[in-house]
C-alpha cells in the first residue's frame, strides 16, 4: 500500500475540530484555543457534536465517529485537530472511513488516546499523522514557544526538516548505542498493547517505536512493557525512542516496588536495538511533534533522531 502525506497547511485552510475520546474539560479553552488558530490566519469548523456528552466519553461513538468521518469526507477541510485526549477513541476504529482518508490525505493531529486512531490510519490507509499538541490542553492559554515552533514548521513546510530537536539543555541519552533508519510509530504505550491483536494495530516490523505514558502505577507499566516483548514487539524493530512517564507511581509505596527507572532498564535488556531516553514527547508542554510513518535516523551514539524526507507535500 502506498504510503500517502497530507499537503502541508496554508493560511486560509479549513481546521476541523474534533472530540474523539473525552469532553473537554473547560470549553473556554477551546474557545481560546479557536480564537488562537483564527489568529494565526486559518479558518476553524467545530464537529457538530462537539459538545455532546455520553457519561465519560464526548458524546455516543457514532457521534464522534460521525464527526471524524464528516471531516475525511469534506474536501474543503485539510487538517483535522483533537480537542483532548482522555478515554475512548478505540471504540471508533471500527466506524472510521479509512477509504475517506485514502482518497483526500490530510493533517491529523492529536496524541495520547489518539494514538490508536492514528496506529489505526497507518495501518489501514497508510497515512502520515502527527503526535502533536491538541486544541484545548496545549494551543489554547500559554503556549510552549519551543513546542509551538516546531509544530508549525512541521505541519506548514515541505521542505525537510532534518533533525527532531530537543529542548535546550535536555539531549537524548544514550541507552543502546547504534544508528538505525525505519519509520516512526506508537507514542502512547498503554493503546499501543490494547489494540495488539487487533485489525487496527500495524506491524512494527522495521519501525522506529516511540512510547510515552502518563498516570500508570509501576506495576502496569511493566506488564505492558512485558506485553510488547511477548507479542515480539520488542525484537522487530529496529530502534527504540523513549519519550516522558509521567506521573507513573507505586500502587502502595509502603510495599515493595521496582522503581520507573529499574523496570526500565529491565526492559532494556530485551531490546539490543539502539535505544534512547529523554526524547521530549508526552503528557508535558514542552514536546516535541512526532510525524507518525515518517522515514526516520535514530543516531543513538550522538544523541539524534533525524527525519530522512518531509511529513507533508
Amino acid at each position: 500500500m502506498k504510503i500517502l502525506k497530507p499537503p502541508r497547511l496554508r493560511r486560509g485552510d479549513l481546521i476541523g475540530l474534533v472530540a474523539p475520546a473525552s469532553p473537554p474539560l473547560d470549553w473556554t479553552m477551546v474557545e481560546r484555543g479557536v480564537r488562537y488558530l483564527e489568529g494565526l490566519g486559518y479558518r476553524t469548523r467545530m464537529g457538530a457534536h462537539a459538545q455532546a456528552q455520553h457519561g465519560y466519553l464526548a458524546g455516543a461513538d457514532a457521534q464522534r465517529a460521525a464527526d471524524f468521518n464528516e471531516f475525511l469526507r469534506d474536501r474543503e477541510v485539510r487538517a483535522i485537530f483533537a480537542l483532548r485526549g482522555g478515554y475512548g477513541t478505540p471504540r471508533l476504529l471500527p466506524q472510521i472511513d479509512y477509504a475517506a482518508a485514502r482518497r483526500d490525505p490530510k493533517i491529523i493531529v492529536g496524541y495520547s488516546d489518539v494514538t490508536a486512531l492514528q496506529m489505526a490510519l497507518w495501518r489501514r490507509a497508510r497515512l502520515i499523522t502527527f503526535a502533536g499538541p491538541m486544541l484545548a490542553s496545549d494551543l489554547a492559554g500559554k503556549r510552549d514557544p519551543f513546542a509551538e515552533d516546531q509544530f508549525w514548521r512541521l505541519l506548514t513546510s515541505n521542505h525537510g526538516v532534518g533533525e527532531l530537536s530537543q529542548p535546550p539543555g535536555k539531549p537524548l541519552r544514550q541507552r543502546h548505542g547504534g544508528r538505525a533508519d525505519g519509520r516512526l510509530l506508537g507514542t502512547n504505550l498503554s493503546l499501543l498493547v490494547s489494540s495488539l491483536g487487533t485489525p487496527f494495530s500495524p506491524d512494527y516490523r522495521g519501525a522506529l517505536l516511540v512510547l510515552e505514558d502518563v498516570g500508570e502505577q509501576l506495576h502496569r507499566l511493566d506488564r505492558m512493557f512485558t506485553q510488547l516483548r511477548n507479542a515480539g514487539v520488542l525484537s522487530a524493530i529496529r530502534g527504540l525512542v523513549l519519550g516522558s512517564f509521567t506521573q507513573c507511581v507505586p500502587s502502595d509505596s509502603a510495599r515493595p516496588f521496582l522503581a520507573q527507572d529499574q523496570i526500565i532498564d529491565e526492559m532494556l535488556e530485551w531490546c539490543s536495538q539502539p535505544a534512547v531516553a529523554g526524547f521530549a514527547f508526552g503528557h508535558m508542554p514542552t514536546k516535541v511533534t512526532v510525524p507518525l510513518g515518517c522515514l526516520a535516523r535514530l543516531d543513538a551514539d550522538r544523541g539524534r533522531l533525524l527525519l530522512l524526507e518531509s511529513a507533508v507535500v
